[in-house]
């Protein structure tokens, strides 16, 4: 059974994305310490809340370090869960600019709703419009739905490390993918049949 660290670094529940993935069959790890990154074959960052919390939060409890060294040295599968995808960027703005991982480039900005009557927060089920192929959305159909809750979203520098986009607020970025490291903006842990088809697809890399 593959062994999967799921972050804690205080920025969210991690229940839901634990007990989806022991459903997928992988042996989960939750864990506050950086050095357990050394001796798992996958790595999931999910989280809730703001850019800014989650940079700090990462950089205080020692985990940024070993964060960069697995995923582009050691070329570890790396996933972002939804502020998890966020932190992967450059830069964000949620609580004033502040740097990101830098693993896929791009920054997070807030939603301007268009037309001005779109509600902030987006919340709720939509769409994948799926941009190009990846292992990561592997036998799921295009347009699936999955399962929102965000009022910032990425902006990708380059469009290759886009695999798809959502129709809100005009098109923004839900799966980026680059090598070994993937984002997802929606919550695959809350996503029914698809977002389990994603997770499956993730610990089969």
């Amino acid at each position: 059974m593959m062994k999967v660290l799921v972050i804690d670094y205080r920025m969210g529940n991690l229940g839901s994305v634990r007990r989806s993935l022991e459903e997928c069959g992988a042996d989960v790890v939750c864990s506050e310490d950086p050095q357990d990154i050394k001796s798992v074959s996958k790595i999931i960052l999910p989280g809730v809340g703001s850019f800014r919390d989650g940079i700090e939060h990462l950089n205080k409890m020692g985990w940024t370090e070993e964060i960069l060294k697995a995923a582009t040295q050691d070329k570890v599968p790396f996933l972002g869960i939804c502020l998890g995808m966020q932190l992967l960027a450059d830069k964000g703005s949620e609580g004033g600019e502040t740097e990101g991982l830098g693993l896929i480039a791009g920054t997070v900005e807030k939603f301007v709703p268009d037309p001005p009557e779109t509600r902030v927060p987006h919340v709720g089920w939509n769409e994948l419009v799926i941009s190009q192929s990846t292992p990561l959305l592997a036998g799921i159909p295009n347009r699936s739905d999955f399962y929102f809750v965000h009022s910032y979203h990425f902006v990708a520098q380059d469009s290759k490390d886009v695999a798809a986009t959502t129709p809100y607020c005009g098109d923004f970025v839900s799966v980026v993918a680059r090598q070994n490291i993937f984002g997802t903006q929606f919550h695959p842990e809350k996503s029914s049949k698809a977002g389990f088809r994603l997770l499956r697809n993730f610990l089969s890399l």
